[in-house]
């Protein structure tokens, strides 16, 4: 990207007020990828009074454009993510470290959303009517647009994290501004370009790149701020929430999970039985090198079959080839940054301190392993023998670290399972039907998986419980954030009530 003029407002794009920019690093090999704008609180506040003016602007503004023209711009912007879906696959590949064929998907899954909330806005009907008890009043509940909305979303889904907010408050009628994580701001950039070429008018999207402090900061707290959608990190959602307190504006967060994967002896009675969940259990734990909020970091595994399950996993796990997401064979990228990657190490350190067995990884590969050198890859790590008093157990370590602990009895499966602050998603890989029903049923967590692991549905919501945040994105609850309900009640025989004698 060569030019730093990356914050978007009232239908222009420019540079920071302040003139700052900010290198962005590819992961692969810690270079200079590209340079943007350092937004602050001038260029946030900016984008704010635009999305408020595109919002309370007089006729013609975005909330009361006929649905159909909304539904009709969502589809124009999915045809124009296919049209550029190659080119975008390739900056998300390079700006996150994934594989390329991982950017593929997720373009795809974004096309999906924008399609699916066209889709489900335009067949809605006109408000629910409602039954006063008399023929004399008419009585409606209808859904509105909540206003302007700050969208703050993670590094690890950029794009896709982005259209799961900006496709639903589109489709509702409100306006915007976005801010990408500083880490991988690149694909959002695109999309708010995709918007604009879409025909949405000037103001409803704007965009600011910059720092969690203060762009997000600035943006949770602000009095012209409607709602706030944020996904990320645990803490960095509290200090959202407190920000967005004193205003008393609607908050969205979604704040990762400490996922379960639940494998019970049966499901590897059979040599394809074992093989898929193995497999599976390794797609769970190492897709995006382990940067996923609903990744199965925790395998959670029945005694019959804990050492030869471990051992074939940590086997496989050890052949995983580490590279560059973009080149041909590659299947597991690197860490996003310096900063993660450290993480990393200091979670498998302390793993081990507190008891844990290392079955494999635990380091960074050597030269020789992998390429391009001085990026930040870290080899897909087996943590046997681990229990729930463990820091690498208790926390999301958004990394390539397999936790295994082990069960005994189908209730002490659920409340392994259910041993955590999160809530987010889970697994359960059994043979017996019954058995899945009761332990999907006990599992307290969004999104409960029954022999698969992370496909996830645009028409089906996803949230977690607990510490996983609060309300939910996609499906009509989804939708359904970006609304307020409103009651007409209209009297069709207006007449003195006579309550005071006058």
């Amino acid at each position: 990207m060569s030019s730093p003029e990356t914050i978007h407002v009232d239908g222009v794009w420019r540079s920071a007020a302040s003139g700052a920019r900010r290198e962005v690093l590819d992961p692969a090999d810690a270079t200079t990828l590209a340079v943007v704008a350092e937004g602050g609180v001038d260029d946030t506040d900016a984008a704010v009074a635009a999305a408020a003016r595109a919002f309370d602007g007089g006729a013609g503004v975005w909330p009361r454009t006929p649905v159909a023209e909304r539904a009709a711009l969502l589809r124009r912007v999915a045809d124009l993510l296919q049209r550029d879906r190659e080119e975008i696959a390739l900056v998300e590949s390079r700006d996150t470290g994934k594989t390329l064929e991982e950017g593929r998907i997720d373009v795809d899954d974004v096309t999906a959303a924008f399609r699916y909330f066209a889709d489900l806005v335009v067949n809605e009907g006109g408000g629910r009517v409602v039954d006063a008890g008399s023929d004399e009043v008419h009585s409606v509940v209808v859904h509105e647009p909540v206003g302007v909305c700050a969208l703050i979303t993670p590094w690890n889904y950029p794009l896709l994290q982005a259209s799961w907010k900006i496709a639903p408050a589109l489709a509702a009628g409100n306006t915007f501004v976005v801010k990408p994580s500083e880490v991988t701001p690149l694909s959002t950039v695109h999309l708010v370009r995709l918007l604009a070429e879409a025909g949405l008018p000037d103001g409803v999207a704007g965009l600011v790149t910059g720092a969690g402090d203060p762009v997000g900061a600035r943006l949770a707290e602000h009095p012209d701020v409607d709602l706030v959608s944020f996904t990320g990190g645990l803490a960095s959602g509290v200090k959202v929430a407190q920000a967005a307190a004193p205003t008393v504006k609607k908050v969205a967060l979604e704040l990762g999970g400490k996922n379960p994967n639940v494998v019970f002896a049966d499901a590897c009675a059979t040599d394809e039985g074992f093989d898929t969940a193995v497999d599976q259990a390794l797609n769970a734990a190492f897709i995006h090198s382990g940067q996923v909020c609903s990744a199965g970091a925790r395998l959670i595994v029945e005694e019959p079959v804990r050492e030869r399950f471990v051992a074939e996993l940590a086997r496989r796990a050890e052949r995983i080839r580490l590279g560059r997401g973009t080149e041909k064979g590659v299947e597991c990228g690197p860490l996003v940054s310096a900063q993660q990657l450290a993480k990393v190490e200091a979670y498998v350190a302390s793993a081990l301190a507190e008891g844990a067995v290392l079955r494999c990884g635990g380091r960074r590969p050597e030269p020789s392993e992998v390429r391009p050198e001085g990026g930040y890859f870290y080899s897909p790590t087996v943590l046997d023998l681990c229990h729930g008093a463990m820091t690498v157990v208790r926390e999301e370590t958004f990394g390539p670290i397999l936790t295994v602990e082990t069960f005994h009895t189908e209730d002490e499966a659920v409340a392994l399972a259910n041993d955590t602050e999160y809530g987010l998603a889970g697994a359960v890989w059994t043979a017996d039907a019954g058995r899945a029903r009761r332990v999907a049923g006990r599992m307290r967590h969004g999104t409960v998986w029954i022999n698969d692991y992370h496909p996830y549905l645009p028409q089906a919501e996803w949230g977690g419980f607990g510490r996983s945040g609060t309300g939910r994105e996609l499906g009509p609850a989804g939708l359904a954030e970006y609304r307020e309900a409103k009651h007409v009640y209209q009297n069709l025989a207006p007449r003195p009530v006579r309550w005071f004698a006058g």
